[in-house]
């Protein structure tokens, strides 16, 4: 809508302003007034004149000056029409709109500047017919279009108080617009002159004007009007709502700087600037560190640099936590050791039960370190199965020696930064893992458990364990940089103390740099020792039965760790004997009593029947089984090795999801039998009948590795011979063509594997004598141990 004081239409141009509000009974007056049949013709370029209503024109071109001035000495009428294309200077019939309106000059006026300007009024409307002359100016033969009729009834009264109150909602949201124009739209009563008087203040196209303009039905008139105001109120809105946004958030600019200037002035009253005393503050704890000149040089330049930066631009706190880090960062602070080694033995002990390769090499350690007063760390890596204590083995050491004991879990890491650190330019940047935990434990020398180092990821971000190298070599981890820090950081008196599960799965260059110890399994023994001493007296304390007076007996123990798992750790147990603290906390909640000591009965009652039986590795039952040990990642395991023979044509089938490694060994293993089947009593020409089916049970589980090659030898040789092999034996090792057996690793594991299996007898390689000494005597009681040099020797020991 545009209804604000004068609207100046142009043949010109098309700058106008509002249209000038009239009596709308001044159009009736002069409704009889005589209209010749021929006009002189006023096109305008940017506006539609509406019977009754009036707007001033500014007349520029020479054709239409003359037309006024002619019109204006006569009858003072003229035709008005609009012309198709505003920007044709000099029109032609066919650029004319065929429709106008029969306007009554009011009022002519000579400018100042020479130009014209008239304020006419529109009277009827009418459609030209032809052109009766050209020049000096269009004169046209007319037809007048007939009057409106104004129609009475619901739906039409309904079309004007919609066009009034849609109207009166634009100019409420138009500034512009004054609140006097919502009252003249009020106040008018003639529909038809509401009609023309609406549809001129449109800001629509000069089209859609024009269409309004040509229709005869009112009615139809008042509807396409109504669509017209629709689209213009939405308009409104939207341009109203992104004033009023853009307002808002000046508004809360001005809130913020008036908040501002009101805080500087409360800081000054409280005694100057808050990051002036916070500078301050920096330089005088700067003054008590103990950092190299380099670090020195770096904090003097950061400071200077703050003290130049206003508080409220971005970098300014990118310098302060720079600094800040500086600041917290333990430089050259270290805590004392504590070289009592008798104390740190007993410590080791009340700790950790067993591990007895690890807690010596702490005491070499400490004893070196006693001795020269300086000492580069070791780095060393546990190695072992999950639950055997590896992570708690390592704050039982940072106790003993007297030092802080700080863990970074290394699992699923795939960011090389969160080691190195970012480049502090970075939003969001940080320092990498390990200044950022020397920081947090505010000392130089802790000892830091590198968790889960074989679980390290790598990916298009970098790889981790390549950025260890540096952090874990005794030779440059004293001057190990941090993207963040941008300085050298001496990391040479942390004890670096790494743990891992599978030592395949770390890098060859980083394993290097790792001094490997490994966790073996633990035997029964000392599964009850350990349950006894740490796991029983934890889960009462953890379940309220603490001050409650029971006790589990080694025997129950036993059967617990025998019968319910199945694991060289003690996760598993630990989490059997919650089981029955939670049994038991719910039996004293409910009857405030329970029985003073746990029988192997009451252990089935509570977990169920027995998990794992022993009974079926004891014998094989038919030729072709044999009984073979295994490592896993989880420590020791029994597996069975089982051989049928089919007829056929020598094909041999293997089946159990095997890896490359055990098929090679079976491939071996039946090639060598083959080749040796007149030593063996059998018929060479069977092998060519027979076809040899080997299958592994558990087929779901991938196996793989070398030490099943003896336990297949043995298998096939089994079939084919039909003798049965031995009952309470298990075996070991590698083979090769020539006949030889081969050591192979885990030894300990699978020995306490057999152990817990209730088997008698065990095969290794003979090279495998000093592993079975490391292992405890007590562990091994009642095994009888067989060491071979040759295949043949496995099956004079294993076929009956």
């Amino acid at each position: 809508m545009n209804i604000n004081g004068l609207m100046f239409g142009t043949d010109e141009d098309t700058d106008f302003l509002p249209i000038i509000p009239i009596n709308e009974n001044e159009s009736e007056q002069d409704k009889n007034m005589p209209i010749p049949d021929t006009l002189p013709l006023l096109p305008l370029r940017n506006t539609v004149l509406f019977p009754g209503v009036v707007i001033p024109i500014t007349v520029g071109r020479d054709k239409s000056i003359k037309a006024v001035n002619d019109a204006y000495k006569g009858d003072k009428l003229i035709g008005v029409v609009a012309q198709n294309d505003s920007n044709i200077e000099d029109p032609e019939l066919k650029d004319l709109c065929t429709t106008g309106t029969v306007a009554k000059i009011v009022k002519l006026i000579k400018m100042p500047d020479g130009g014209t300007t008239i304020i006419i009024q529109g009277k009827k409307r009418f459609k030209m017919l032809s052109i009766v002359e050209e020049e000096p100016y269009f004169k046209a033969s007319i037809q007048l279009l007939p009057m409106d009729e104004l129609l009475a009834g619901d739906d039409f009264d309904a079309y004007t108080a919609t066009i009034k109150d849609l109207a009166a909602q634009i100019i409420q949201l138009s500034p512009n617009m004054p609140t006097e124009a919502s009252i003249i739209l009020k106040n008018i009563e003639n529909a038809s002159f509401l009609i023309n008087f609406v549809s001129s203040n449109l800001n629509s196209e000069l089209t859609e004007k024009q269409t309004l303009l040509e229709t005869d039905d009112i009615k139809l008139r008042a509807e396409k009007l109504v669509h017209l105001l629709q689209r213009e109120l939405q308009f409104a809105e939207l341009k109203n709502k992104v004033t009023n946004k853009t307002r808002t958030e000046i508004d809360k600019q001005q809130r913020e700087y008036f908040l501002q200037q009101q805080m500087k002035s409360i800081k000054e009253e409280l005694g100057g600037d808050t990051n002036e005393r916070e500078i301050a503050q920096m330089k005088k704890k700067a003054e008590t560190k103990k950092w190299p000149d380099a670090a020195k040089s770096m904090f003097k330049s950061g400071v200077e640099k703050l003290e130049r930066m206003h508080p409220s631009t971005p970098d300014y706190s990118v310098v302060y936590n720079h600094l800040d880090l500086m600041l917290d960062l333990p430089w050259q602070d270290y805590t004392t050791d504590n070289y009592d080694l008798k104390r740190a033995a007993k410590i080791l002990d009340n700790d950790h039960y067993g591990m007895k390769k690890i807690k010596e090499r702490i005491l070499e350690y400490l004893a070196v370190l006693k001795l020269k007063g300086d000492m580069k760390s070791p780095i060393l890596c546990f190695v072992g199965a999950p639950g055997i204590g590896k992570t708690s083995l390592g704050k039982s050491i940072a106790h003993a020696v007297g030092r802080k004991y700080v863990r970074v879990s290394l699992g699923g890491l795939h960011d090389e930064s969160e080691i190195r650190g970012h480049r502090k330019t970075y939003i969001g940047a940080m320092p990498g893992r390990i200044i950022q935990n020397i920081r947090k434990i505010k000392s130089s020398n802790p000892v830091m458990i590198l968790d889960e180092i074989d679980k390290i990821g790598s990916d298009f971000r970098g790889d981790p364990s390549s950025a260890l190298l540096e952090v874990l070599d005794p030779e440059q981890n004293n001057s190990f940089y941090d993207n963040y820090l941008e300085l050298e950081y001496d990391l040479s008196k942390v004890l670096f103390i790494a743990t891992a599960n599978n030592i395949q799965n770390i890098q060859p260059a980083l394993r290097d740099r790792l001094e490997i110890i490994d966790l073996s399994g633990y035997a029964v023994e000392e599964k009850i020792e350990i349950a006894k001493r740490h796991l029983v007296p934890k889960q009462k304390e953890a379940h309220g039965l603490d001050k409650v007076n029971f006790k589990i007996s080694d025997k129950v123990l036993e059967k617990v760790i025998e019968q319910y798992t199945r694991e060289s750790g003690v996760r598993e147990l630990d989490r059997q004997l919650a089981s029955i603290m939670r049994f038991e906390a719910k039996e004293y909640a409910v009857k405030n009593k329970i029985k003073s000591i746990l029988t192997q009965n009451d252990v089935e009652k509570i977990l169920g029947s027995s998990r794992y039986s022993n009974e079926i590795y004891k014998t094989a039952n038919m030729p072709g089984v044999t009984v073979g040990l295994a490592w896993t990642y989880v420590g020791g395991d029994i597996l069975f090795i089982e051989t049928v023979l089919s007829d056929g044509k020598g094909d041999l089938k293997l089946t159990g999801n095997l890896g490359n490694v055990m098929k090679e060994s079976a491939t071996t293993a039946y090639t060598y039998l083959q080749a040796n089947a007149k030593k063996l009593g059998v018929d060479p020409e069977f092998f060519g009948k027979k076809n040899p089916h080997i299958h592994v049970p558990e087929g779901a589980v991938p196996k793989d590795g070398p030490s099943a090659g003896v336990t297949m030898l043995t298998s096939l040789a089994s079939a084919f011979t039909g003798r049965r092999v031995k009952p309470y034996l298990a075996m070991t090792g590698e083979i090769t063509l020539r006949g030889q057996v081969l050591p192979v690793g885990g030894i300990k594991e699978k020995v306490l594997a057999a152990r817990r299996a209730g088997l008698k007898e065990i095969i290794l390689c003979a090279q495998n004598e000093k592993d079975v000494k490391e292992i405890d005597s007590n562990f091994i009681k009642g095994l009888q141990f067989h060491y071979v040099k040759t295949m043949q020797q496995v099956l004079d020991i294993a076929l009956q």
